[in-house]
């Protein structure tokens, strides 16, 4: 069969499909039984989500997925999942996904394409580079990826050929590096409770994450410990969003204040006789000072700078002081302000000063992701990695794009690059600067895709890319406990090609083919995996589907000793010489204001505090339909989420001139842009909120939120802080 033939045949999957209504939150543990004539495949989402849910996908006779849903038998997953991707066959089968390998015809972003073969484009890749290694050096490619695939084969075989060619290292920066190195400054390691405990609690904190939303499995949960054990849900965020009203206690703080709030519930603590001092004296590195360091940080205080009353402040530390299963739920959005790892680590520390980690359904979850100790050496090449050779930040993708000196660690410019997984040129902070890194004509740009993205539209050349389904991978989650199979499951269409594949031809084109690591399969690659990290192999997951790495009762919740050498939770956390997950390397060192981190927990104004000029605080909040720029091109997930609005209080919008639907302009130092009003009491005076991510193009202008986010990194490993900008605001008189 011809492939034109075979695509034809697959793309009639498109007008076959019947979309069935999704809950508003998930579909149900109940959902209707697959048809008699379909199987159940499992395997796992893929997706950047701490969840990793647990999946059945139907699949007809002939060879269509159908209905996904979460698998109802993994205790987590707990045949729950977001509807986004309940209705997964709306993007497989999408008409305008990428089928073919296209050549740049026209000018960059001119949507100008010629249509050439794999083996076309594959040279063609390889020939850019080289031309690049031998003008500019090796350092002046820069293979480029992120979290577009969670699953470690098809993400993380582009380092193996990095390091085997020796091109320009990559800082993964822009999500986790706050929260990772707030939470670890504190217990030394990512780990905490079994996060199936917020099932089995008396009360659960969700702290900066919108879980209706981003995470649904947390609210799964936490639901359940109300039905059953009356439990509270106490929910800490920066406005009024789906999450907020599903609490018994809704506090809405200003953007980058979470630390404040943090330091009065220890101070009340302390001065009502919560704090227990007995646990804090065995496993804490210094509760009297402490204590001491926070006889200033009253209610009063902290409602000044987080717009709480004092007696929500009260109610907030007496309810926590008096349950001893709390569970504190500490999720990433608050994190990603330029006091992110400050914040988190105060948050942390108030399960330590009540000790609420002695308790099943107690204590502070952010990730697992250290327990799953999984061997990546041979995935990533780590053999062949030269210290040397430079790391550029993620991040910061536009500064070196546009030749900045600090940015490119004062060594020659990038001139080659291959993308995959990731799309900068709508999701990296500092957009002006991406694009017009983008539009160099001296820059050279592969990308590898599902969709055509705003990077792959001003790309020279676009290679497309297999789905989740459509491929083999194994993955771990964050917010849970599990290692997941994700078996391939349906054939990909025929001129679509895997991750691997891509990178296993260029290292033939690039004389690295014979260097260790490359030559496998994914499965083979996976069994190499499992067996060097002492785990089944892929057989029992095939089997079994999954695998519990959660640890034992006193080694989660750090019975035994916290992981510091002192065996101490450090209310005085070492902000430079602390290990971390992600920490930038030596020749890189500490990054952002980090002199002004304190010694104990505290509010830290590093900040982009409101002034006269930008009297607002904007933060660029998750949509509920979107995951990250993912899903934005599918049809019900545009319908539901609308248009890109900003969203702004009543108060503000008469104070302003401004009425519901206006055109408004919002803009700092980084630029400006113009986008439409929705004005609600879901926000506090003086914040803004602009939920997406949506395409640059979605924008009246063609210009997306991420003009208005700064790449400076977060004190002291790094990080991008797209919730803390500080704008104005008017009335856009066009």
């Amino acid at each position: 069969m011809n492939s034109r033939h075979g695509e034809f045949l697959w793309l009639l999957a498109v007008q076959a499909l019947e979309y069935t209504n999704a809950m508003n939150i998930a579909t149900p543990i109940h959902a209707k039984s697959s048809k008699p004539e379909n199987r159940v495949g499992h395997t796992a989402c893929p997706h950047d989500c701490p969840s990793t849910c647990a999946l059945e996908v139907d699949i007809s006779e002939d060879g269509r997925i159908g209905r996904v849903r979460g698998a109802n038998d993994h205790t987590y997953t707990s045949g729950v999942i977001c509807a986004k991707v309940a209705r997964y066959a709306e993007r497989l089968y999408h008409p305008d996904r990428l089928m073919h390998p296209l050549r740049r015809a026209g000018a960059k972003g001119a949507g100008q394409w010629q249509q050439i073969s794999w083996d076309d484009a594959l040279d063609e890749i390889a020939e850019a580079f080289v031309k690049s290694e031998a003008r500019d050096g090796s350092e002046a490619i820069w293979p480029y990826f992120y979290a577009g695939t969670m699953g470690w084969v098809q993400r993380d075989s582009i380092d193996r050929l990095r390091h085997a060619k020796r091109y320009s290292g990559f800082f993964s920066s822009i999500c986790t590096n706050p929260a990772w190195t707030g939470f670890t400054m504190a217990t030394g390691t990512l780990r905490g409770p079994d996060p199936r405990e917020m099932g089995r609690t008396d009360c659960v904190v969700i702290w900066g994450t919108n879980a209706v939303s981003t995470q649904i499995n947390v609210m799964t949960h936490a639901i359940k410990s109300r039905k059953e054990r009356g439990a509270k849900i106490v929910v800490i965020d920066i406005y009024d969003n789906p999450t907020m009203k599903q609490a018994d206690m809704a506090l809405i703080v200003r953007p980058g204040t979470d630390a404040a709030l943090a330091c009065a519930v220890m101070h009340i603590a302390f001065r009502d006789g919560y704090a227990d001092r007995a646990y804090m004296a065995r496993y804490a590195d210094d509760p009297e000072g402490l204590e001491a360091h926070l006889k200033t940080k009253t209610p009063q205080w902290a409602a000044a700078i987080t717009g709480l009353s004092v007696e929500e402040i009260e109610a907030f530390a007496s309810l926590v002081g008096t349950t001893k299963k709390t569970f504190f739920r500490l999720g990433y959005g608050f994190t990603r302000q330029r006091n992110g790892a400050v914040a988190m680590h105060a948050a942390a520390s108030i399960a330590t000063v009540l000790g609420s980690w002695q308790y099943e359904g107690g204590g502070a979850f952010h990730s697992n992701s250290d327990i799953f100790r999984m061997n990546s050496a041979e995935l990533t090449g780590r053999s062949m990695k030269d210290a040397d050779i430079r790391m550029l930040d993620q991040s910061q993708i536009g500064r070196v794009l546009t030749g900045d000196p600090v940015a490119l660690r004062h060594r020659g410019p990038v001139t080659s690059m291959l993308i995959q997984n990731t799309n900068p040129a709508n999701i990296a902070p500092e957009q002006r600067l991406v694009r017009r890194g983008f539009a160099r004509n001296d820059l050279f740009v592969a990308v590898h895709e599902q969709f055509m993205t705003e990077t792959a539209e001003i790309a020279d050349i676009v290679i497309p890319a297999t789905m989740f389904v459509e491929h083999d991978d194994i993955y771990r989650a964050g917010g849970q406990n599990h290692i997941l199979l994700g078996p391939k499951l349906v054939e990909p269409p025929p001129t679509v090609r895997t991750n691997l594949f891509v990178i296993e031809e260029l290292a033939k084109r690039l004389g690295v083919a014979d260097r260790p690591g490359f030559g496998f399969t994914a499965r083979e690659m996976v069994d190499r995996i499992l067996e060097s990290s002492g785990l089944p192999d892929y057989d029992h997951f095939l089997e079994h589907k999954w695998f519990d790495r959660q640890p034992a009762f006193e080694e989660a919740h750090y019975l035994n000793g916290f992981a510091h050498p002192d065996g101490k939770f450090h209310f005085r956390p070492d902000w430079i010489n602390q290990p971390a997950p992600n920490k930038p390397p030596a020749a890189i060192g500490a990054l952002g204001p980090h002199a002004a981190l304190p010694a104990f927990p505290d509010q830290v104004d590093v900040i982009e505090v409101a002034d006269i000029e930008h009297p607002f605080r904007l933060a660029t909040s998750p949509a509920r339909n979107f995951l990250n720029s993912s899903f934005s091109e599918t049809k019900t997930s545009r319908q539901k989420e609308g248009r890109p609005e900003v969203m702004i209080n009543p108060a503000d919008a008469e104070a302003n001139g401004i009425a519901h639907g206006d055109l408004v302009r919002i803009g700092n130092s980084r630029g400006d842009l113009r986008i439409h009003a929705r004005i609600t009491t879901e926000v506090k005076s003086g914040v803004l909120i602009a939920e997406g991510l949506w395409p640059n193009k979605a924008h009246v202008d063609g210009e997306g939120i991420n003009v208005l986010t700064g790449a400076d990194p977060v004190a002291p490993y790094g990080g991008a802080a797209v919730h803390d900008n500080k704008v104005w605001l008017r009335r856009d008189a066009a």
